[in-house]
């Protein structure tokens, strides 16, 4: 058994699912109309995981305070450096977590204001 997606709240279909292709090499895996809304069903795949994002409508703008997504990573200085370089909003710098000695991980906000973790093995 496994998970099949976690759901994702987002405002703007288009600018996340742009977001997380080009900065987390996420595949499309649908992307298809919902109805007459004009909401669309999105899904996309993580390198390497059977677990998929699916976005669903955010209620309001506001940023989330606590992180909604861990995602895991072999180098996580490498990528919270490519993901300043290409503007991404760095929440927390790559340190040592107090819960777990050896794990580095960093927060950062994904397009729709979403705060994440990003931690290593």
């Amino acid at each position: 058994m496994h998970i099949q997606f976690a759901e994702l709240p987002v405002t703007d279909q288009d600018r996340a699912k742009s977001f997380y292709t080009q900065h987390l090499g996420c595949q499309v895996v649908a992307d298809a109309a919902m109805g007459p809304s004009g909401w669309r069903w999105v899904e996309l795949a993580l390198p390497g995981a059977q677990t998929h994002l699916h976005f669903i409508r955010r209620r309001d703008d506001a940023n989330l305070d606590e992180p909604v997504l861990v995602f895991v990573d072999d180098d996580v200085e490498g990528k919270v450096r490519a993901l300043k370089a290409a503007g991404v909003e760095i929440v927390t710098e790559p340190s040592e977590a107090p819960w777990q000695k050896g794990r580095i991980v960093a927060e950062f906000r994904d397009s729709e204001g979403n705060r994440m973790v990003l931690g290593s093995r």
